[in-house]
């Protein structure tokens, strides 16, 4: 089983939609959207929810009214300011858990002498198992202001490797979020091959040199991908110097094309819905990336526009 994850150093660059185009050109896979804080590779490739389950990854406190006798230590060891007083049958020295502030340290239950608080499993989210017109995907959505959302990339991926040895597939394709905090490291520990997708500005040179050292971290072999590339030809010309530099193959080069736009209107991938400059090199950038991968099988199923 092998596994590509694609990202970015920050949101917009265009790696859903590569996701999407991948998914469309190879048969023997599982998706993966990782992208837990704002999953959206669902809208592009048609995807049908078959199983549901929430997701807990942490806990939350709750002070019990009617056993709280208004001491206020949970207030002193509370260093989230999550503790605020309360009205209870009239009664002002009563506390309460602000929920949203609770960073489930559990320090107030371990001070309250009346063991009056109760320290809870706290929902942070939903996973989602679902069938697509390109096979089957895992995906989630973490609520909002929730925390934990590497702990729910790891169960993405977890349900994805699961899915992989059951149907027998090849490949697990894993639309990664961007940056490179917990959820992005959370997301390519362990795979085979990250593929960044940058964009030709001083910002996108920056943030690729942000994933690559993180990658380097993790040791998995990195190539990149420039993505509206015309738009600036000297800084494609400098993102390409650099990845010479640093051993990073460049296996995309992407023109700006107003077809991925009018795709995405229509809710498919730019290579179902025409045959342009920007579809053809996706579909020699996923040749190369499959090379490197050793997959057997480039095995596209293609749709008419």
């Amino acid at each position: 089983m092998t596994e590509l994850v694609v990202i970015s150093g920050k949101g917009g660059t265009g790696k859903t939609s590569i996701v999407a185009c991948f998914a469309a050109l190879y048969k023997d896979k599982v998706l993966a959207d990782c992208d837990v804080d704002a999953a959206n590779l669902h809208l592009v490739i048609d995807a049908s929810v078959r199983h549901r389950e929430t997701f807990t990854g942490g806990k939350k406190a709750v002070i019990l009214a009617d056993l709280c006798t208004g001491c206020g230590e949970c207030e002193r060891a509370c260093r989230f300011d999550a503790v605020m007083a309360n009205a209870h049958n009239g009664n002002l020295d009563v506390f309460r858990i602000d929920p949203i502030a609770c960073e489930g340290c559990g320090v107030c239950m371990l001070v309250c002498p009346a063991d009056a608080i109760e320290f809870n499993d706290a929902v942070n989210g939903e996973w989602f198992v679902s069938e697509t017109r390109d096979g089957p995907m895992v995906h989630a959505k973490l609520g909002i202001a929730e925390s934990n959302s590497g702990k729910l990339v790891s169960l993405v991926r977890n349900q994805a490797r699961i899915m992989a040895e059951e149907r027998d597939l090849k490949l697990i394709l894993i639309d990664g979020p961007p940056g490179i905090g917990c959820p992005v490291i959370a997301s390519i520990t362990g795979t085979d091959l990250v593929l960044v997708v940058t964009e030709p500005t001083l910002s996108g040179l920056h943030d690729l040199e942000r994933v690559r050292q993180l990658s380097n971290h993790f040791q998995i072999k990195t190539v990149a991908c420039i993505n509206k590339c015309d738009l600036n030809p000297n800084m494609s010309s400098q993102i390409e110097q650099h990845c010479r530099e640093n051993g990073i193959e460049v296996v995309g080069r992407i023109p700006y094309d107003n077809a991925v736009t009018g795709a995405q209107i229509q809710g498919i991938s730019v290579v179902e819905y025409c045959d342009t400059p920007v579809s053809r090199e996706i579909r020699h950038m996923w040749e190369r990336v499959s090379r490197i991968l050793a997959l057997n099988a480039i095995a596209p199923h293609q749709r008419s526009p």
